[in-house]
């Protein structure tokens, strides 16, 4: 854990007095629905969205028209009572007798939105005229391999950056263990406010650091933002590898040259690795209304968590032994799921060291009527193996890419560790 969030942490809960019963995650879900009116009936959900038209109004012409707000104005705990209340445990278990990861993706998504929604608040309006959503997991990083599922979790987190329609927020993860509040995990995700009818961008509140922690954390709210701009014109779909990278590639297929032959087209696996083809699984989902989110699109947390267990179940397969999550990372919502869609889910190892194992899971809708695929989101997952892995070796050109961009998105991660 960072030195500045904890920091933050503590000057926001500062002098707030007395040991207030924190909501859970019921309670969040139960608040975002109040906030946008939200339907609990899949059949009124054309109406409640019908009503939400009339909250055009309420927008602010532009962000001077909104008062600025503070990083302790949003600020959230929400406890998860794994420990004290075991009737939830069977929901969060899995078979190994720890907490499911992807079911905390799910809580992490929800208390974001929440904690925006918090940061735009007007007192006045009883419901806001925002439709805040998740435009990008900017990344997760884990401190711990277990988490225990008999123990209480605390989420905290609040918005760290603002844009003109967007919002950092910084979440971090806690469980109890030994009287204390132990750190488990750090989450940065971005948000994006648009419209009641969720069509354009909308804006938000400006946000006004109070200290030099505050004024660090927002610096480092805009150097993110510059990186991802960077990463993404980088892209090995925009720009061709580095020298470096295209000595790696010609490297690999010189090691795979069939030597009896010594054809262009002959390739050789070399001991303890894998073809890039055999090191895939791909999954199926029918969106039900039950998946569904405020908005009545399928819920972007539901996304992660079959992604995750699809790029986990990936891992597992690939390293023959249990994987454990180290981060995520840059996982882009390029487009809304309808209820309804039939979701296709690849899962593809492409780039392994030692025991770290890199999943890429990509996302895509099926649209049975006119025949077309339509990406919606990219997965990065990075897991760590109990013993040293195979190496995963491209073969075409396309899976060298692949294998680029898993190395590059793990030599990030190895940075910051």
């Amino acid at each position: 854990m960072g030195r500045l969030p904890s920091i933050l942490a503590k000057t926001l809960t500062s002098g707030t007095g007395g040991s207030p019963v924190l909501p859970d995650m019921a309670e969040v879900r139960s608040r975002l629905r109040d906030i946008v009116g939200a339907s609990t009936n899949w059949s009124d959900h054309v109406q409640a969205m019908q009503e939400r038209k009339a909250l055009h109004t309420l927008l602010a012409k532009c962000q001077e028209d909104l008062p600025p707000r503070r990083m302790k104005d949003s600020y959230l705990e929400v406890i998860l009572p794994l420990g004290s209340q075991p009737e939830i445990r069977e929901k969060y278990l899995n078979v190994h007798n720890s907490v499911r990861f992807g079911r905390i993706l799910e809580d992490l998504d929800s208390l974001g939105v929440l904690i925006c929604y918090t940061h735009t608040k007007q007192e006045m309006q009883p419901r806001s005229p925002l439709s805040i959503v998740t435009a990008l997991v900017d990344k997760i990083n884990l401190c711990k391999k277990i988490i225990y599922p008999d123990r209480d979790i605390k989420f905290t987190g609040n918005v760290s950056w603002v844009g003109r329609t967007s919002m950092e927020v910084k979440m971090h993860m806690l469980q109890l263990l030994d009287g204390d509040y132990s750190p488990v995990l750090d989450a940065t995700f971005v948000m994006v406010a648009r419209d009641p009818e969720n069509k354009r961008p909308a804006f938000v509140n400006p946000l006004l650091p109070e200290s030099p922690e505050e004024e660090e954390i927002f610096k480092q709210g805009e150097l993110n933002k510059l990186r991802r701009i960077d990463f993404s014109t980088a892209s090995l779909l925009k720009m061709a590898p580095t020298a470096e990278e295209r000595n790696v590639i010609h490297d690999i297929f010189l090691n795979t040259l069939d030597t009896r032959t010594v054809s262009f087209r002959s390739r050789k696996l070399p001991p303890n690795s894998v073809w890039m083809e055999d090191a895939k699984l791909k999954g199926l989902q029918i969106c039900h209304p039950q998946e569904r989110n405020i908005f009545n699109r399928i819920f972007g947390g539901f996304l992660m968590r079959k992604a995750f267990e699809l790029g986990w179940a990936t891992a597992c397969s690939y390293g023959s032994s249990r994987p454990f999550i180290v981060s995520v990372d840059d996982i882009m919502f390029q487009r809304p799921v309808e209820v309804g869609s039939l979701l296709l889910l690849s899962g593809q190892v492409c780039y392994t060291e030692n025991n770290y194992i890199q999943v890429r899971v990509h996302s895509e809708v099926y649209d049975a009527d006119t025949r077309e695929h339509h990406t919606t989101n990219i997965f990065h997952f990075t897991f760590v193996s109990e013993s040293e892995v195979p190496r995963v070796v491209p073969k075409t050109y396309g899976e060298s890419m692949l294998y680029l961009d898993g190395k590059r998105h793990f030599a990030e991660l190895m940075k910051e560790i």
